[in-house]
């Protein structure tokens, strides 16, 4: 004989309003007003915009869960499941996305679909409709908060980051080339869910003001993005490097900054920055008059001697002097054609190989050897050269961070020389090609720079206000 269950006991009482969680959109906490008049309920949502392939749709979307709380926000991102029309109770129809969460009440929890709406001016972040009531649960229409009471706290904690879903990301690269890195960089934010737009730098413009900068791009204003992944060209950098300050005026996370960039392609004041934070490099000298040739040469060092375009780039206007007569030749052509240039010594056992340290977010997440081509002193892999995965030494790792950090670069591409004295760095890279070291390693380092781009954008926990309850 089995004992009979009193469905009483079963019930679960719902005031006409109550706490609810919905944890697969990192809402941990909203008040929701329960209406069995309406069959499907609604979240108050603004900034929605589609995104995603025709065959698999997703929806982004903005929420302000706390009334009052304009500088609190919490995006969102979920499959679209269905599109329908909605009519409100004051007869107004509306055409609204339809999407899937979890809905947390207590101790219990159940799948539900919830449309989006803009209604800001609503006091209850979310409306529950009949479908999302269970069929053992009662409604006390007189009552609130039947149900275990929540805390917008929550919103102020550290655990809130640490928990917060893997929502989906608007991601800009800017480029002017369809090349293989640019094609990684869609195909792997596509493959993490996220929504990723490839912009060619040149064909943005700025609407610089005080209250609302913005950047257009073909005649229209571009959306608020996530994050900006910038793949600026040396032809490019002034302008690149405007653009990309728009984006950081915004407030949009920049994989790469304006400055370091800038920085990096500035070879003279590259090696003067890495000299400041005693980074070793071989020995460095810079004039302009040409009164000063034979003292510029003697404060390197003898022969061979490296002459170096400051634009130069894939080992373009690097030019090899074997003898001291030969460096002079050179950097009088160069003058002659009022151009600037470093000299810098030869490091002699590196043998024509240099080492190149991906790193990303202050870590070396892989590395390659680069040999120059037969009889090229220049170990640039678009001259040539070849390339193999390498072990560095935990010198070589420490100079590539700490280079890629003088410029405050999350992506870095640190070229390094062996020498007798230790690692020596001969340049960073702020827009370092992904093909050459994919293939030499076999790492996918497009998925690591997701990866901490996606960690810098996850909503960070706001402070709580002093006496001032919310």
């Amino acid at each position: 004989m089995t004992d009979d269950i009193d469905p009483v006991e079963n019930l679960i009482r719902f005031g006409w309003e109550e706490w609810v969680a919905l944890p697969d959109l990192g809402l941990p906490a909203l008040r929701a007003k329960v209406d069995t008049g309406a069959r499907t309920s609604a979240l108050h949502a603004s900034d929605i915009e589609t995104f995603g392939p025709a065959a698999a749709p997703q929806v982004r979307f903005m929420v302000h869960p706390v009334p009052g709380r304009d500088d609190l926000v919490i995006p969102c991102s979920a499959r679209i499941v269905d599109r329908r029309t909605v009519t409100s109770s004051n007869g107004e129809s509306e055409s609204r996305y339809v999407i899937a969460s979890t809905l947390r009440v207590g101790e219990e929890s159940w799948r539900i679909e919830i449309t989006l709406t803009d209604r800001s001016n609503m006091a209850s972040r979310m409306l529950l409709g009949r479908e999302a009531l269970k069929d053992h649960i009662t409604i006390v229409a007189t009552e609130r908060f039947q149900q275990p009471q929540l805390s917008y706290d929550e919103y102020t904690t550290a655990k809130m980051r640490q928990q917060a879903p893997n929502r989906a990301l608007r991601v800009a690269v800017l480029s002017r080339e369809d090349n293989y890195s640019t094609r990684r960089l869609v195909e792997e934010g596509d493959k993490r869910g996220h929504s990723v737009e490839v912009i060619d730098t040149t064909r943005c413009f700025m609407a610089i003001n005080t209250l609302s900068p913005e950047v257009h791009y073909d005649g229209k204003r571009l959306p608020r993005y996530d994050a900006v992944i910038p793949r600026i060209g040396a032809s490019v950098t002034a302008y690149g490097t405007a653009v990309i300050r728009q984006f950081e005026t915004i407030g949009t996370f920049c994989v790469n900054g304006s400055e370091g960039i800038a920085a990096s392609r500035d070879k003279l004041y590259a090696h003067q920055l890495m000299a400041r934070h005693k980074i070793g490099m071989p020995e460095t000298a810079f004039a302009a008059s040409p009164k000063d040739t034979d003292s510029l040469m003697s404060l390197v060092g003898t022969a061979p001697l490296i002459v170096k375009l400051l634009e130069s780039t894939q080992g373009k206007g690097v030019v090899l002097a074997e003898t001291k007569k030969a460096a002079s030749s050179v950097i009088d052509a160069f003058r002659g054609l009022k151009a600037n240039f470093l000299v810098q010594d030869f490091v002699k056992e590196a043998a024509g190989e240099d080492i190149r340290c991906l790193v990303v977010g202050g870590r070396v997440v892989a590395a390659m050897k680069r040999t120059g081509a037969e009889g090229d002193f220049r170990s640039n892999l678009h001259r040539g050269g070849s390339a193999k995965v390498v072990r560095i030494s935990k010198a070589e790792r420490e100079a590539a961070v700490r280079a890629a950090k003088a410029f405050r670069l999350n992506l870095a591409g640190v070229d390094l020389l062996r020498s007798e004295n230790g690692p020596k760095v001969l340049e960073v890279n702020s827009s370092p090609g992904l093909e050459g070291i994919e293939t030499a390693t076999k790492k996918n380092i497009a998925e690591r720079l997701y990866e901490h781009i996606e960690a810098q954008v996850r909503p960070a926990p706001v402070r709580k206000r002093r006496n001032n309850k919310v």
